[in-house]
């Protein structure tokens, strides 16, 4: 069975591009549109992995991390931030939300696919 990935990104090119890189590597994908499109899907359906944004409009990634962790079916599920912003307080305050790994975009395919493969396996 295939695992899980949920994109969380405003911006269609970054959800698609972000979406063909994971499928390509072998794991199912959903998208959503923002933090609270994707806190609804974490209600619908497991994921074994999430990828999110920070900057979007409504519930930033930040929010939408600590509303995830407080469900206790992702308190432990893996939480890669992928973002613009590269200050060392962002990736603290990420942290702090319950990411377990901060990207700055633009995200090299070949290093998220590693890191979900690392993370949570392949297939």
């Amino acid at each position: 069975m295939k695992k899980k990935v949920l994109i969380v990104d405003d911006s269609q090119l970054t959800r698609s591009y972000h979406s063909f890189i994971v499928e390509s590597a072998g794991f199912e994908c959903t998208s959503a549109v923002d933090g609270l499109d994707g806190l609804e899907k974490t209600l619908l359906e497991h994921f074994d992995i999430i990828v999110t944004d920070i900057n979007m409009q409504g519930m930033d990634g930040y929010e939408f991390i600590r509303r995830v962790r407080t469900n206790a079916e992702y308190d432990a599920v893996p939480i890669i931030i992928i973002s613009t912003e590269s200050r060392e307080n962002d990736r603290q305050i990420g942290f702090t939300a319950g990411a377990n790994l901060y990207v700055v975009k633009p995200a090299d395919a070949s290093r998220l696919v590693a890191s979900i493969n690392l993370i949570v396996g392949g297939e």
